[in-house]
């Protein structure tokens, strides 16, 4: 469930995406399946265009002197459009909250933006009145932990820009994950925010009802049956918690010795956290085997969640790249990495953005008696990394507790659960049935932990149906029901039905009906709208703006589908007359 954190913006961001050295090469439609050929140009060029063109529209783009634009993305459509992501610094000094996508026509001329603040990033002081020390000390001392250098930001969110000082602080007593960033004001010394680095699949305003309930949530896992040991290749077979046998590509590292590690996706691995708060992954423990079968479906043996872990994220990641053409989580061909056995008595499951890597605790033995390593968990954290590398949607605020509030937030947490039950449905495991519930696997009374058809039967979180201005209040997972629910409808439509073995009856706010257009268009739509038209500040009105662009894109104006998208948000209630005049 993802804490959209406050990350260190680097001032110099490199081009790591499927765009670099683009010539000659065939882009799919996700609409279609079929491919067009770009124009024969490299990313450079795309990036040296879009740039020019935010300085040249600068009344539209709000880019301003002093300003250095960095490209994180560059995404090329089928149809000729190319999407440039920008991080943005000020005078040296890197923006939170500054992040725009140029978008061009094929013949790169400018063609809108998307953006991040509706401001300058240009502060009307300039000159720190802390010292970086100060800074230290105060960050220190809110997130209880060993401060790293501060260093001068520019705080672009929140309605206007302030001179600030950024600081990671490790270790932290407040963090579960260990590491959180504290943004302290420059002048006054007031803390801008105070955010963990790391996402937790269960929030603490959930963990805190699940106690006052007393529920013990110890998941089924039906113990898979062993096999025999296979020839000396690297097929192997994993015998998981909760997906029963699977296989699984390793590597081959002698004649009878086998790393659960996946060179046929770029390397991805998990290792063993060997129950240390560890958040480097080349100090976990490497799984290792002589007969290349792995755990014994029970946790009894420490390879089990390993299995689950591995099979979890390859399967996700085969799903964004059959899907959307994506390599890795990040789009640059890297692995994506895991640790399991992740601290002692640890009831949560995170993605690390400092570790770059999914960690899965154990449970605390006493409310959650097994490891967090369900597929859906997986889905779910790993889109927050994509979330990461795209869009970084960011929750408004959180409180001391470390619950997170906003929209952004909660756009974020709802695509996780999209994408997440996309995986689902992608893996399509017997043992672990698709469906658009999250959690189902998790063994709580209600069943699940959210659902997307009528998110307000979550009764743990307080899911929302629909949108009214009180969302902007909610915690992200409450306030994600919105999204999810319009998800749900363009998908699968109104009413009741029943899809593989789960009922649904999914409501709308004005009563009319909807008709949906198939999880495959849906899907499509909503990751074009996240890799192209998502920023950071990203709402519930700017996300259905988002959609119907990428319907556009991909459908035309006039379409069905397009129809469907708009009136899906308007069943939810975020129709153009109830936009927020001011946007917090």
């Amino acid at each position: 469930m993802r804490r959209p954190h406050i990350r260190s913006l680097a001032v110099a961001v490199a081009v790591t995406t499927a765009a670099t050295g683009l010539a000659g090469t065939a882009f799919a439609d996700p609409s279609t399946g079929k491919s067009s050929q770009a124009a024969a140009v490299t990313a450079t060029t795309v990036v040296d265009a879009a740039r020019a063109a935010a300085f040249a529209h600068a009344s539209a783009t709000g880019v301003a002197q002093g300003d250095e634009l960095h490209a994180q993305d560059v995404l090329i459509d089928p149809e000729g459009g190319r999407h440039v992501r920008f991080v943005r610094a000020h005078q040296g000094m890197a923006v939170l909250g500054g992040d725009l996508v140029v978008h061009l026509t094929e013949r790169l001329t400018y063609a809108g933006v998307t953006r991040a603040a509706d401001h300058k990033a240009d502060p009307t002081v300039t000159r720190a009145r802390l010292t970086a020390g100060q800074a230290e000390e105060k960050a220190a001392a809110v997130a209880k932990g060993d401060a790293g250098p501060a260093e001068l930001v520019v705080d672009a969110r929140g309605g206007a820009a302030a001179l600030a000082y950024q600081v990671r602080v490790t270790d932290s007593a407040t963090a579960e994950a260990g590491s959180r960033t504290v943004v302290v004001d420059a002048l006054t010394g007031k803390v801008r925010s105070n955010t963990p680095d790391s996402d937790e699949f269960l929030s603490p305003k959930l963990l805190d009802t699940l106690r006052e309930r007393g529920e013990t949530l110890d998941p089924a896992t039906g113990t898979a049956p062993q096999t025999s040991a296979l020839a000396a290749t690297a097929s192997g077979t994993g015998n998981s918690l909760f997906a029963g046998k699977v296989p699984l590509t390793t590597t081959k590292t002698g004649s009878r010795s086998y790393v659960l590690k996946d060179p046929s996706r770029w390397g991805t691995e998990t290792r063993d956290a060997k129950v240390q708060e560890l958040e480097v992954f080349a100090r976990g423990k490497k799984f290792t085997s002589t007969t290349n079968k792995w755990g014994n479906g029970a946790v009894s043996s420490r390879a089990s969640a390993a299995v689950d872990a591995q099979y979890g994220i390859t399967k996700t990641l085969d799903f964004y790249k059959k899907t959307f053409g994506r390599k890795g989580i990040a789009n640059n061909s890297k692995g994506a990495k895991a640790m399991v056995h992740f601290g002692n008595k640890v009831a949560n499951a995170f993605w690390d953005p400092a570790c770059g890597c999914m960690l899965y605790g154990d449970g605390d033995g006493d409310m959650f008696k097994k490891p967090l390593v369900v597929l859906d968990v997986t889905g779910h954290e790993l889109t927050h990394g994509v979330v990461d590398a795209t869009a970084r949607l960011e929750p408004t605020r959180v409180d001391q507790d470390g619950n997170q509030y906003g929209e952004a937030g909660s756009l974020n947490e709802s695509l996780a659960d999209i994408f997440g039950s996309n995986v689902e449905f992608s893996a399509n495991n017997a043992k672990n049935p698709p469906n658009y519930l999250l959690g189902e696997k998790l063994g709580l009374d209600q069943k699940f932990l959210r659902r997307l058809d009528k998110p307000s039967l979550d009764e743990l979180e307080g899911a929302i149906d629909y949108w009214s201005p009180a969302v902007y209040d909610a915690e992200v997972h409450a306030g994600s029901g919105v999204s999810s629910h319009a998800y749900y409808l363009l998908a699968e439509g109104s009413g009741r039905k029943k899809i593989g073995s789960v009922t649904y009856d999914s409501p709308t706010f004005d009563g009319l009906p909807v008709k949906g257009i198939g999880r495959a268009k849906a899907t499509a739509i909503y990751y074009r709208a996240l890799t192209r038209y998502m920023v950071s500040t990203t709402d519930f009105h700017d996300a259905r703006v988002a959609t119907l662009k990428a319907a556009k894109d991909l459908y035309g104006a006039g379409s069905t589908e397009y129809k469907a998208v708009d009136r899906s948000w308007a069943a939810v209630n975020v129709t153009p007359a109830n936009t927020p005049a001011a946007r917090h």
